[in-house]
């Protein structure tokens, strides 16, 4: 009995051992994960615990997203400020034909593909903001877009409660994006924005929902999400480009995720590098290959040739049909008399253009306007012929003559007889280079009107081909190249881009080839062989579309705005300016949300410091403060990167913009708040003499800044579903008394 005795008391303390060695393991990942699942109970009925009170809560705002989004959305039933380009790209994308923009294919596929399912047939024209849509489908486009809009919300909420689990501090968040004047006008419109502000939000919840299963690395749930996380990111990317900061910032946390696994000395290095090849399959080698499919789908619809044309290379358009370089349409060779379009051949570049419009008063000679035009037309017509001959009749029975290497020709303007011309006069923009105009009558000029052909590379007597010969034009007498610079011309250019002719032989700008060549004497031949392959149309398609950013500048009087005026919301942006009914829409931020936003970083910023000084002077804080200050930490900081990423970068670009460039940095802005908001209702009521009324304080609290915030949706909410023409001044005015910076164009 002794020895039973015992063996027993031996087995209870071995069982002893194992619970104690459970418990202190268990223990170990509750610390390890503390900042993801621990949540303060302080006041149980605010704190989420409820789960009915967490669904109770989500639908709330769903329903109201919804309702909110969706009220009166067919109005005002006109276009509306930059549906007059996204309606119109749908419809290109509906008949297939090709055109350009600056941003990437997505936004405008997926605004098509809505079209398409609701019937619309693409034959609006969307010429101009203003112009009613009648009998038009439009409301396909208006809904698809609303509804990505939408998930902004509960994106939002989901966002900040991964972050947090904290049930006030997600309500605030959602509640922030609802109640936004500025974000609910720009997601009811056929715009790329609300496209664009789906991605981002889903990325970052993506990124942040990855991050909570991380104490299950490598589960099917953690590839799923961190896999979602890469194809959102990459949905951002290729609606704009601005979706790159999205892509920085999922980088950013997962190269901190990658630094805290390798300084886990419990592991492996090799663990390290397993992580690294996950997130390199998910964030790197997923998404590229879904944005070369985006690209790969829209080379396919588009494949109709259309005004988009000129911006790409001769090599690339022979791929379009319908267009000249299509299907044995063109003669290989130059011959003297042909009827030639000049493309440059630098990445982006255009057609040599001429009009009838003149030099203005001052701006050089007052000779004929000579520029390159991106677009196709008649004005970028020439007829090439020898310099001391005129250019010979298409019926004639006389021996063709080829144009070859080291010709002196001429270079006559179809619509206008004049011929290509340059003379010792600065250029209107590049004053170190020479004017160059349109000059003579009737196709006669005199000496400055001969130019040189010089082949890149060519021998002599080298027969100038379609296409594949690039040459450069060296005036006889100036002996200069002539060139673009890329410089938009004022308002009297009609912002087409400046031509000169550059002293610099070597001008990388100065190299031309033939494009369209028409002479009936010559056979026409296939180019087929000059068809560009996936990736050499996708290489080319960023080129243009970079360099087309970068040429993005503010037209004469044109009204922007500078990075500086958005966060203070100084100046709104007119989306509808129509003089009817309850038809005025203005982009503006809501007031008390925006100089919140504003208050609140400022808080968090000066909390930040204040506590690392504190820490510094060997401050302990309870373990109460040490979980709120971990948490509003951890979420507030990739928050703050997240607004810094989506917002600093444009202080820093040439291009034009405009108000509506802010707001993916609003989304951060605004979540920041929800969390830092929580913070301070918690902390207040601490400062309440009895324990008892804590719960009671917090309770006002939060449901004072929800009662501001509904109140100031109520009151502005004008700007959004319309407005009349009558002043803010005007007592009958449904913004009577609510002009309150004088910036406000209402």
């Amino acid at each position: 009995m002794a020895k039973d005795k015992k063996v027993t008391e031996d087995e209870k303390i071995v069982t002893s051992e194992k619970e104690s060695t459970s418990e202190d393991e268990e223990s170990t990942l509750e610390d390890k994960s503390v900042d993801r699942k621990e949540n303060i109970d302080a006041f149980p009925e605010f704190r989420g615990n409820d789960l009915r009170l967490w669904w109770y809560i989500f639908g709330i705002l769903v329903s109201l997203a919804i309702a909110t989004r969706f009220y009166q959305l067919s109005q005002p039933d006109h276009v509306c400020w930059d549906e007059t380009h996204f309606g119109k790209f749908a419809g290109y994308y509906i008949n297939r034909t090709f055109f350009f923009d600056v941003h990437p294919p997505l936004g405008k596929m997926l605004i098509g593909l809505y079209g398409y399912l609701s019937g619309y047939d693409a034959t609006f024209p969307f010429e101009k903001p203003g112009d009613r849509y009648n009998d038009t489908h439009y409301m396909g486009m208006r809904v698809g877009c609303t509804a990505m809009g939408a998930f902004l919300v509960p994106f939002s909420y989901l966002t900040v409660w991964e972050m947090t689990h904290s049930l006030p501090a997600a309500t605030l968040a959602g509640v922030l994006i609802l109640l936004d004047h500025g974000l609910l006008t720009l997601n009811r419109y056929i715009l790329l924005d609300p496209i664009l502000l789906f991605f981002i939000s889903a990325t970052v919840y993506g990124m942040v929902k990855t991050h909570s299963f991380r104490d299950r690395p490598f589960s099917l749930s953690w590839f799923c999400w961190m896999s979602f996380t890469g194809v959102m990111m990459t949905g951002a990317l290729s609606v704009k480009f601005v979706g790159l900061f999205a892509v920085v910032l999922v980088g950013l946390h997962a190269i901190t995720d990658l630094w805290d696994i390798l300084g886990d000395l419990s592991k492996p290095v090799s663990y390290t590098v397993k992580h690294f090849f996950a997130r390199a399959l998910c964030l790197i080698a997923l998404p590229l290959v879904v944005y070369m499919g985006i690209y790969a789908i829209h080379f396919q619809v588009l494949n109709l040739s259309g005004n988009g044309d000129g911006f790409y290379s001769s090599a690339f358009q022979t791929s379009l049909k319908g267009n000249n370089l299509h299907n044995f349409s063109t003669p290989q060779d130059t011959a003297y008399g042909s009827l030639l379009t000049l493309k440059n051949s630098i990445t982006g570049g255009g057609y040599l253009h001429s009009h009838m419009h003149l030099y203005p008063a001052g701006v050089g000679a007052r000779q004929q306007q000579v520029t390159t035009y991106g677009h196709k037309d008649g004005n970028n017509q020439w007829f090439i012929k020898r310099f001391n001959q005129p250019a010979p009749e298409w019926n004639s029975t006389d021996p063709i003559e080829l144009v070859r290497n080291g010709d002196l020709v001429r270079l006559e303007h179809k619509p206008t007889r004049r011929n290509l011309h340059s003379h010792k006069m600065p250029a209107p923009m590049s004053k170190k280079h020479l004017q160059v105009t349109g000059y003579g009558e009737n196709g006669t000029g005199d000496a400055n009107d001969v130019w040189r052909v010089a082949i890149v590379g060519g021998k002599q007597d080298e027969v100038v081909q379609t296409i594949r010969t690039q040459f450069r034009l060296i005036h006889y007498l100036q002996n200069c190249v002539l060139t673009t610079t890329k410089k938009n011309l004022p308002k009297w250019g009609f912002d087409q881009q400046e031509v000169t002719c550059n002293p610099n032989l070597r001008d990388p700008s100065g190299i031309w080839n033939v494009e369209d060549n028409v002479f009936p004497r010559l056979p026409n031949v296939s180019f087929s062989e000059y068809n560009l392959n996936f990736f050499q149309k996708f290489i080319e398609a960023h080129f243009v579309m970079f360099n087309g950013n970068a040429g993005l500048k503010p037209k004469e009087g044109e009204m922007t705005s500078r990075p500086w005026m958005w966060p203070i919301n100084l100046r709104g942006q007119w989306f509808s300016a129509g003089d009817g009914q309850r038809s005025r829409v203005y982009l503006l931020g809501n007031p008390v949300i925006w100089s919140s936003n504003i208050v609140i970083m400022g808080f968090y910023l000066i909390m930040v410091g204040i506590n690392k000084f504190r820490e510094k002077r060997g401050y302990v804080p309870s373990d109460r403060q040490k979980l709120l200050q971990s948490r509003v930490y951890h979420a507030c900081g990739w928050l703050f990167v997240g607004w810094l990423l989506h917002y600093v970068p444009f202080w820093s670009m040439g291009r034009i913009l405009y108000f509506h460039h802010y707001f993916p940095a609003l989304l951060f802005a605004s979540m920041l708040s929800g969390v830092i908001l929580d913070y301070l209702m918690e902390t207040i009521p601490e400062f309440v003499p009895r324990r008892r009324l804590m719960s009671s304080a917090y309770q006002i609290l939060f449901m004072s800044v929800l009662g501001v915030l509904v109140y100031s949706f109520y009151i502005f909410s004008p700007l959004v579903y319309g407005f009349s023409s009558l002043p803010s001044t005007d007592p009958n005015s449904t913004l009577y008394g609510l002009k309150w910076l004088p910036t406000w164009e209402f």
